[in-house]
């Protein structure tokens, strides 16, 4: 395949709204040693990106103008020095980003061992949300809140593209019900759809009371919490004596926040023993790879064999990609809000 010299990409020019996404004209990279030039079939958009294009707390700083997009599904187009592990023309996904250069563009950079064989059966729209969405859902079920059979789950933003995720997970791995906290009359058919046992209006003034009255006044064992703000201290009224909270993310944009009636109830309430973590993808990748390149390998057997359903796709072509960010901080999405760098 002929590389053009030039690409198309949505720029963050700078900090601020999903305006600030611009689309332009960029060179397209030459790959360094260890690394891979990829045609970008697929971007997924991730909750990350807002994140980072918004100025928010992350986990390393964001020096602007840069190419958002941290996960892609597409062709291997050119090989650095080094790079025996994939050949041209091999249909890969996995992570991407170099010199400020991420996934929402025609071409995009990935270090060879970041990316991985796209198994044929999987759709590329489907396949660039698993590295993030689909390894954060089944880490944050089996080593952050250490699921166990017959429990009761949780989990908020349901029909997103984590949550679409978490709640078959959960029931595959032995959970006896799944809970879902939605947003919509919509949200709430796709979280059923998904296998939810129940769901949830995210929206009440106090939704941690029909969660107790879901589990007969005992209240959940795993909490997957990702809204931010007071969501974390309602979800905690309604955690089971030894139930398990995991924080995920902050999609309202705000801080969870815990006040000290909160936080002493955890230590003197009759019986809780309740536990309260965080949870942060990279980490896991950064300080675990094997832990995490094994759930990873395990959710691509499990999508590819049929027996997990990958989230509904929404499609976008590349020159949306600020109206793609302005849906997901507004929570309009269903499932997985997907780039197409080649769409017009």
């Amino acid at each position: 395949m002929t590389i053009p010299p030039t690409m198309r990409a949505a720029v963050a020019v700078h900090e601020g709204g999903p305006a600030a996404l611009r689309l332009q004209t960029l060179p397209v990279p030459t790959p360094g040693p260890g690394q891979v030039l990829i045609r970008v079939e697929s971007a997924a958009v991730n909750f990350s990106d807002v994140k980072r294009r918004r100025g928010d707390a992350y986990p390393f700083p964001t020096a602007f103008p840069f190419v958002p997009g941290s996960e892609v599904a597409g062709t291997v187009t050119a090989l650095g020095p080094g790079v025996s592990s994939v050949a041209l023309g091999d249909a890969v996904f996995g992570l991407v980003g170099g010199q400020g250069l991420g996934g929402y563009a025609q071409f995009a950079l990935a270090q060879a061992n970041q990316i991985g064989p796209r198994p044929p059966m999987i759709h590329p729209d489907q396949a660039c949300g698993l590295t993030v969405a689909g390894t954060t859902a089944l880490l944050l079920l089996r080593e952050a809140a250490r699921l166990q059979p017959g429990e009761t789950v949780l989990v908020s933003a349901a029909a997103g593209g984590v949550g679409s995720f978490l709640v078959p997970l959960a029931l595959r791995l032995g959970a006896q019900a799944v809970i879902a906290l939605v947003g919509s009359p919509a949200k709430a058919a796709q979280a059923r759809a998904l296998g939810a046992t129940a769901t949830v209006d995210a929206l009440a003034a106090d939704w941690h009371e029909p969660v107790r009255a879901l589990t007969g006044g005992r209240g959940v064992d795993v909490l997957l919490e990702s809204g931010g703000g007071d969501a974390l201290a309602q979800g905690l009224r309604a955690l089971a004596p030894f139930g398990r909270a995991v924080v995920y993310g902050a999609a309202s944009g705000l801080d969870a926040r815990l006040d000290a009636a909160a936080l002493k109830a955890l230590f003197y309430t009759p019986a809780p023993n309740q536990s309260l973590a965080a949870f942060n993808l990279g980490g896991w990748f950064m300080e675990r790879p094997q832990v995490a390149g094994t759930a990873l390998h395990e959710l691509v057997g499990l999508v590819a064999a049929g027996q997990l359903p990958a989230p509904t796709v929404q499609p976008l072509p590349l020159t949306q990609a600020a109206e793609a960010h302005r849906r997901l901080e507004s929570r309009e999405t269903l499932g997985k809000l997907v780039l197409k760098p080649w769409v017009d």
